[in-house]
């Protein structure tokens, strides 16, 4: 009798974006069930996409709703009693709050729940102590908890939210990995991507892959930036990513220079826009892991990260990338401004940066410590 997996994610776009591939190897192994809000219009994709699985739409929202949340914990009580789950494994805040407590009602042996990050890091008074409590509410009713990196696994047992016997990494980390046949550098597609910009061949561009807001560090970049333009004429900064705090009007008022800054908006195809970019920044407050710092040096761009603790792994310092204080805007205009001057160093930390996440975060390599997680889980 093959074993009955249900993972449960609040939106979609996370399985689009960590989980598919992963659901794709273990069903070679076990039926894969998926919980989920598809009550959006652009779910109509990620629905063909999970053809082959069984899915179920139950609204899980993102922020806080009494009246809503109380409606899918129901909802997900009658679902995992009905299909007589062997595991439950819930991604996210909100559905692993929902999904571990459901599953603990419903009498589900395994309960796994994946910590990617944590929302309430640079929060403050009630709401941070409220956020925290329910992430040890999460802990409470699993009965197995993943973290996808070994500095934020540290983070969390510091602060007595996991401990070191009921918590695990797999693999050297990463909720997904990612797929070295896809961010492949190719000197035509790099030619191309930048006429399409109208970039010079002399042009230094920094690139931010990822959501645009305040806990991106977007406006310290922006800053650090204009600093550059002082003594640099030539940089260009790339922002690709959805502007989920209207922050462009900001940015382009710190930098005032329309000329200089690129805003490329979302693109499921950051394989290709990553290869306009020369040097890649990711100067997070917070951070989960930081899959696009990985993707960035896939493509064998030199990194410069900033210090927090989600971004720890995802670079060796001196070696693939370099760091700067988080929120220090000095600290990263002089990172920047040490890539712009060397290329050899440049060129030093990205094909250092490509080796290393070959050989430490492929996708096929984080898909296959999943199948065992779960083969050892179900032997045992």
């Amino acid at each position: 009798m093959r074993k009955k997996i249900c993972f449960v994610v609040s939106s979609p776009l996370t399985i689009q974006a960590f989980l598919l591939n992963h659901f794709k190897v273990l069903k070679a192994e076990f039926d894969i069930y998926v919980v989920a809000n598809f009550d959006h219009q652009h779910d109509t994709l990620i629905l063909s996409q999970l053809a082959d699985f069984t899915v179920c739409n139950i609204k899980i929202l993102r922020a806080i709703n009494p009246v809503s949340d109380l409606k899918a914990l129901i909802s997900l009580q009658k679902y995992f009693r009905a299909n007589k789950f062997d595991a439950v494994h819930a991604v996210t805040p909100k559905a692993g709050l929902l999904a571990m407590t459901a599953a603990y009602m419903a009498g589900v042996k395994n309960r796994v729940h994946i910590f990617t990050g944590q929302v309430w890091y640079n929060k403050k008074g009630t709401m941070k102590k409220l956020l925290i409590y329910l992430d040890k509410l999460i802990v409470r009713w699993s009965t197995h908890i993943l973290v996808d990196g070994e500095a934020q696994r540290s983070f969390l047992i510091s602060k007595h939210i996991i401990m070191d016997s009921n918590s695990q990494v797999l693999g050297k980390g990463s909720i997904s990995g990612v797929d070295t046949n896809r961010f492949n550098p190719r000197a035509s597609t790099r030619k191309n991507i930048r006429n399409e910009l109208s970039l010079k061949d002399t042009d230094i561009v920094f690139g931010f892959l990822g959501r645009l807001n305040k806990d991106k560090g977007i406006l310290d970049l922006a800053s650090a930036f204009k600093a550059l333009k002082d003594d640099y004429p030539d940089p260009k900064l790339l922002l690709i990513g959805n502007d989920e705090e209207n922050l462009i009007p900001q940015v382009q008022q710190i930098i005032n220079d329309s000329n200089s800054v690129i805003f490329y908006g979302p693109t499921p195809k950051p394989e290709i826009i990553l290869q306009a970019v020369d040097i890649f920044c990711m100067p997070s407050y917070r951070e989960g892991f930081g899959t696009s710092v990985l993707e960035a040096s896939l493509l064998g761009l030199p990194v410069i990260c900033s210090d927090t603790y989600g971004l720890m792994d995802t670079i060796i310092e001196n070696e693939t990338g370099l760091r700067h204080e988080a929120g220090n805007i000095r600290s990263l205009s002089d990172q920047m401004r040490k890539l712009i001057q060397s290329p050899e160093l440049r060129k030093y930390l990205g094909e250092n940066g490509a080796r290393f996440v070959t050989g430490n975060f492929s996708a096929a390599n984080i898909s296959g410590e999943w199948l065992e997680f779960y083969k050892g889980l179900f032997r045992n």
